[in-house]
């Protein structure tokens, strides 16, 4: 069985104190986390992928124009990935290109207007890890479609955050009593 890891949204505008959605402390606490999980990705052989949100500057059609202030627009600091998880994932990214991948998203979940559903069938993947942000918004979107698409999914608590302890927590057990996802500490 294959697996892969998928981190989630873990960029500057996201994570930085200065980026536009920041979950400031609670995001950068999850950096050396999310750095040891990519390495051990990639020591095991599995699959990295990195879904990143990504948007186009003054696109008012975008759904989350309406809900957010700009963030995460292609090309910039914003959306570049962060700290030290941001090093290991560009360093995956030239040293495994037949495992580790950069995939863009506009939405919350990973899997929705993306290949990753068919990148990961061809790979024969059939568990999968998710770490970054937010647990409560694109994380559970995520797992969300994982589980619907028939994938084994954890989630460790130690590699996910969100911009309110509340989220976190609820996000947490709903991935858990509801959807039947490991989220070991």
């Amino acid at each position: 069985m294959n697996k892969a890891l998928l981190v989630i949204d873990y960029s500057n505008d996201f994570v930085d104190d200065n980026g536009a959605l920041s979950c400031k402390a609670a995001g950068q606490a999850l950096d050396s986390f999310i750095a040891g999980v990519i390495e051990k990705a990639a020591i095991d052989n599995d699959f990295i992928f990195i879904c990143n949100d990504e948007h186009q500057a003054f696109d008012s059609y975008d759904p989350e124009a309406a809900l957010f202030p700009p963030h995460n627009i292609a090309g910039t600091w914003g959306a570049e990935l962060y700290g030290q998880s941001g090093v290991i994932a560009r360093r995956m990214l030239e040293q495994r290109p037949q495992k580790t991948y950069y995939l863009p998203k506009t939405r919350y979940s990973a899997f929705f207007g993306t290949k990753l559903d068919s990148m990961l069938r061809c790979r024969k993947v059939e568990s999968i890890t998710v770490v970054g942000l937010c647990t409560d918004i694109c994380i559970l979107h995520t797992v969300i479609d994982a589980c619907y698409l028939g994938y084994k999914v954890c989630v460790p608590q130690s590699g996910c955050a969100s911009l309110t302890d509340v989220g976190q927590n609820w996000a947490l057990q709903h991935m858990e009593y509801c959807l039947g996802v490991e989220c070991r500490k």
